[in-house]
Protein backbone atom coordinates (compact mmCIF):
# COMPACT_ATOMS: atom_id res chain seq x y z
CA UNK A 1 0.00 0.00 0.00
CA UNK A 2 1.33 3.52 -0.89
CA UNK A 3 -1.25 5.62 -0.08
CA UNK A 4 0.12 8.56 2.17
CA UNK A 5 -1.44 8.80 5.91
CA UNK A 6 -1.23 12.27 7.23
CA UNK A 7 -0.61 10.49 11.22
CA UNK A 8 1.06 7.29 11.70
CA UNK A 9 -0.84 3.47 11.61
CA UNK A 10 -0.92 3.14 14.98
CA UNK A 11 -1.82 6.78 16.15
CA UNK A 12 -4.81 6.18 13.93
CA UNK A 13 -5.88 3.10 15.65
CA UNK A 14 -5.15 4.55 18.64
CA UNK A 15 -7.92 7.84 17.77
CA UNK A 16 -10.45 5.36 16.81
CA UNK A 17 -9.76 3.71 20.25
CA UNK A 18 -10.12 7.22 22.06
CA UNK A 19 -13.26 8.27 19.98
CA UNK A 20 -15.50 4.76 20.87
CA UNK A 21 -13.98 5.18 24.71
CA UNK A 22 -15.32 8.33 24.93
CA UNK A 23 -18.89 7.76 23.38
CA UNK A 24 -18.90 4.41 24.99
CA UNK A 25 -17.61 1.80 27.56
CA UNK A 26 -13.88 1.20 27.65
CA UNK A 27 -12.70 -1.65 24.89
CA UNK A 28 -11.47 -4.71 26.20
CA UNK A 29 -7.70 -5.90 24.83
CA UNK A 30 -9.12 -8.22 22.50
CA UNK A 31 -11.47 -5.35 20.83
CA UNK A 32 -8.68 -3.33 20.52
CA UNK A 33 -6.61 -6.30 18.66
CA UNK A 34 -9.63 -6.95 16.21
CA UNK A 35 -9.56 -2.93 15.32
CA UNK A 36 -5.90 -3.20 14.93
CA UNK A 37 -6.62 -6.13 12.55
CA UNK A 38 -9.53 -4.53 10.81
CA UNK A 39 -7.29 -1.03 9.65
CA UNK A 40 -5.24 -3.58 8.35
CA UNK A 41 -8.03 -4.60 5.51
CA UNK A 42 -10.28 -1.28 5.49
CA UNK A 43 -7.18 1.07 4.56
CA UNK A 44 -6.21 -0.54 1.42
CA UNK A 45 -10.30 -0.09 0.43
CA UNK A 46 -9.89 3.12 1.79
CA UNK A 47 -6.90 3.80 -0.89
CA UNK A 48 -8.62 1.97 -4.12
CA UNK A 49 -11.49 4.31 -3.12
CA UNK A 50 -9.80 7.78 -2.73
CA UNK A 51 -7.83 7.11 -5.62
CA UNK A 52 -11.25 6.88 -8.02
CA UNK A 53 -12.42 10.11 -6.31
CA UNK A 54 -13.25 13.42 -8.16
CA UNK A 55 -13.12 15.28 -4.99
CA UNK A 56 -10.06 17.46 -4.12
CA UNK A 57 -7.39 16.12 -1.89
CA UNK A 58 -8.17 12.50 -2.03
CA UNK A 59 -5.16 12.07 -3.93
CA UNK A 60 -2.66 13.86 -5.65
CA UNK A 61 -0.23 13.24 -8.12
CA UNK A 62 -1.59 9.42 -8.71
CA UNK A 63 -1.10 8.43 -4.68
CA UNK A 64 -4.05 8.03 -2.36
CA UNK A 65 -4.11 10.81 0.35
CA UNK A 66 -6.15 9.63 4.08
CA UNK A 67 -6.22 12.64 6.16
CA UNK A 68 -8.01 11.49 9.28
CA UNK A 69 -9.35 15.06 10.01
CA UNK A 70 -10.92 15.29 6.87
CA UNK A 71 -14.15 14.38 7.66
CA UNK A 72 -15.52 12.77 4.18
CA UNK A 73 -12.22 10.77 3.96
CA UNK A 74 -12.30 10.01 7.96
CA UNK A 75 -16.49 8.66 7.44
CA UNK A 76 -15.30 6.62 4.38
CA UNK A 77 -12.79 4.84 6.40
CA UNK A 78 -14.93 4.42 9.58
CA UNK A 79 -17.45 2.76 7.07
CA UNK A 80 -14.73 0.16 5.89
CA UNK A 81 -14.03 -0.23 9.51
CA UNK A 82 -17.14 -1.23 10.71
CA UNK A 83 -18.33 -3.29 7.19
CA UNK A 84 -14.31 -5.33 7.69
CA UNK A 85 -15.23 -5.97 11.49
CA UNK A 86 -18.85 -6.53 10.97
CA UNK A 87 -17.95 -9.41 7.60
CA UNK A 88 -14.80 -10.61 8.30
CA UNK A 89 -14.46 -10.82 12.58
CA UNK A 90 -15.64 -13.95 15.02
CA UNK A 91 -19.42 -13.13 15.74
CA UNK A 92 -18.36 -11.86 19.10
CA UNK A 93 -17.28 -8.68 17.82
CA UNK A 94 -20.22 -7.65 16.34
CA UNK A 95 -21.27 -4.87 18.84
CA UNK A 96 -18.31 -3.34 17.97
CA UNK A 97 -19.10 -3.34 14.18
CA UNK A 98 -22.34 -1.09 15.62
CA UNK A 99 -20.05 0.82 17.62
CA UNK A 100 -18.07 2.18 14.43
CA UNK A 101 -21.65 2.97 13.07
CA UNK A 102 -22.71 4.66 15.91
CA UNK A 103 -19.63 6.89 15.62
CA UNK A 104 -19.49 7.48 12.02
CA UNK A 105 -23.17 8.70 12.66
CA UNK A 106 -22.11 10.93 15.78
CA UNK A 107 -18.88 12.65 13.54
CA UNK A 108 -20.42 12.82 10.08
CA UNK A 109 -23.99 12.74 10.70
CA UNK A 110 -23.99 10.24 8.11
CA UNK A 111 -26.69 7.49 8.62
CA UNK A 112 -24.43 4.30 6.49
CA UNK A 113 -24.70 0.89 8.45
CA UNK A 114 -22.23 -1.33 7.71
CA UNK A 115 -24.43 -4.21 6.30
CA UNK A 116 -25.36 -1.96 3.51
CA UNK A 117 -23.44 -3.01 0.37
CA UNK A 118 -21.01 0.25 -0.55
CA UNK A 119 -19.39 -0.40 -4.12
CA UNK A 120 -15.67 -0.25 -3.71
CA UNK A 121 -15.82 2.89 -5.33
CA UNK A 122 -18.23 5.93 -3.36
CA UNK A 123 -17.39 9.32 -2.86
CA UNK A 124 -19.82 11.77 -0.24
CA UNK A 125 -19.08 15.73 -0.20
CA UNK A 126 -20.45 17.08 3.13
CA UNK A 127 -22.68 14.20 3.48
CA UNK A 128 -24.41 15.84 6.59
CA UNK A 129 -27.81 14.75 7.38
CA UNK A 130 -27.54 11.74 4.46
CA UNK A 131 -29.44 8.44 5.15
CA UNK A 132 -28.06 5.72 3.03
CA UNK A 133 -30.29 2.64 2.79
CA UNK A 134 -29.72 -1.20 1.71
CA UNK A 135 -30.15 -0.76 -2.27
CA UNK A 136 -27.65 -1.80 -4.88
CA UNK A 137 -24.98 0.34 -5.67
CA UNK A 138 -22.29 0.07 -8.06
CA UNK A 139 -18.70 2.08 -8.46
CA UNK A 140 -18.58 5.99 -8.52
CA UNK A 141 -21.89 6.75 -6.84
CA UNK A 142 -21.71 9.80 -5.08
CA UNK A 143 -23.66 11.94 -2.66
CA UNK A 144 -23.97 14.84 -0.74
CA UNK A 145 -25.57 16.46 2.17
CA UNK A 146 -29.45 15.76 3.37
CA UNK A 147 -30.09 13.01 0.40
CA UNK A 148 -32.33 9.59 0.96
CA UNK A 149 -31.83 6.45 -0.55
CA UNK A 150 -34.51 4.13 1.27
CA UNK A 151 -37.19 1.96 0.81
CA UNK A 152 -41.21 1.75 -0.31
CA UNK A 153 -43.07 -1.45 0.98
CA UNK A 154 -39.52 -3.59 1.18
CA UNK A 155 -38.90 -2.32 -2.29
CA UNK A 156 -34.73 -0.46 -2.76
CA UNK A 157 -33.58 1.39 -5.45
CA UNK A 158 -30.40 -0.66 -7.69
CA UNK A 159 -28.40 1.47 -9.16
CA UNK A 160 -25.97 1.51 -12.17
CA UNK A 161 -22.64 3.20 -12.51
CA UNK A 162 -21.94 6.83 -12.00
CA UNK A 163 -24.91 8.06 -10.51
CA UNK A 164 -24.82 10.79 -8.73
CA UNK A 165 -27.30 12.81 -5.95
CA UNK A 166 -26.64 16.25 -5.34
CA UNK A 167 -28.00 18.12 -2.16
CA UNK A 168 -31.16 16.61 -1.07
CA UNK A 169 -31.76 14.67 -3.68
CA UNK A 170 -33.81 11.23 -2.48
CA UNK A 171 -33.84 8.06 -4.34
CA UNK A 172 -37.15 5.48 -2.73
CA UNK A 173 -38.76 2.03 -3.36
CA UNK A 174 -38.44 0.64 -6.84
CA UNK A 175 -36.65 2.71 -9.07
CA UNK A 176 -34.10 0.94 -11.53
CA UNK A 177 -31.18 3.95 -12.07
CA UNK A 178 -29.13 4.04 -14.84
CA UNK A 179 -25.74 4.24 -16.06
CA UNK A 180 -24.33 8.04 -15.91
CA UNK A 181 -27.05 9.79 -14.34
CA UNK A 182 -27.28 12.89 -11.75
CA UNK A 183 -30.13 14.02 -9.34
CA UNK A 184 -30.39 17.44 -9.37
CA UNK A 185 -30.93 19.41 -6.03
CA UNK A 186 -33.93 18.68 -4.20
CA UNK A 187 -35.24 15.91 -6.96
CA UNK A 188 -37.53 12.91 -5.63
CA UNK A 189 -37.91 10.06 -7.43
CA UNK A 190 -40.19 7.06 -5.77
CA UNK A 191 -41.20 3.83 -7.55
CA UNK A 192 -39.74 5.44 -10.85
CA UNK A 193 -37.10 3.72 -13.07
CA UNK A 194 -34.48 6.37 -14.57
CA UNK A 195 -33.02 5.65 -17.88
CA UNK A 196 -29.24 5.98 -18.85
CA UNK A 197 -27.01 8.98 -19.84
CA UNK A 198 -29.53 11.70 -17.90
CA UNK A 199 -30.01 14.87 -15.64
CA UNK A 200 -33.10 14.02 -13.23
CA UNK A 201 -34.94 16.94 -11.96
CA UNK A 202 -38.20 17.27 -10.33
CA UNK A 203 -40.41 14.88 -7.82
CA UNK A 204 -42.38 11.86 -8.64
CA UNK A 205 -44.66 11.18 -10.94
CA UNK A 206 -43.46 14.75 -12.45
CA UNK A 207 -39.96 13.75 -13.43
CA UNK A 208 -37.67 15.74 -16.11
CA UNK A 209 -35.21 13.95 -17.62
CA UNK A 210 -32.36 15.78 -19.65
CA UNK A 211 -30.34 13.64 -21.65
CA UNK A 212 -26.24 14.42 -21.83
CA UNK A 213 -23.38 12.45 -23.97
CA UNK A 214 -21.33 10.17 -22.12
CA UNK A 215 -18.79 12.58 -22.31
CA UNK A 216 -20.69 15.04 -20.32
CA UNK A 217 -20.83 12.67 -17.46
CA UNK A 218 -17.07 11.43 -17.81
CA UNK A 219 -15.88 14.95 -17.33
CA UNK A 220 -18.25 15.35 -14.39
CA UNK A 221 -17.15 12.03 -12.73
CA UNK A 222 -13.35 13.22 -13.76
CA UNK A 223 -10.42 12.35 -11.15
CA UNK A 224 -8.99 15.36 -9.04
CA UNK A 225 -5.07 13.88 -9.07
CA UNK A 226 -6.37 9.73 -9.34
CA UNK A 227 -6.69 7.07 -11.45
CA UNK A 228 -9.07 8.04 -14.14
CA UNK A 229 -12.39 6.32 -14.01
CA UNK A 230 -13.53 3.37 -16.37
CA UNK A 231 -16.36 4.43 -18.66
CA UNK A 232 -17.93 1.25 -17.03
Amino acid sequence: MSMRIEISESDLAALVCRQLESLFLPLAAAEKACLADMMRRALPRCEHCYLHTRIKRYAENGVAVFNPYHSGQYAVFLYFMASAVGKQAAPEFRSLADRLYFLNKALNGLELYHEVEMPSIFMMDHPVGTVIGRAEFSDYFSFSQNCTVGNNWDKYPRLGHHVAMLAGSKLIGDCRVGDHVILAANTCVIDTDIPDGCIVFGSSPNLTFKSRPVSFFESWFATAGGVKPDAT
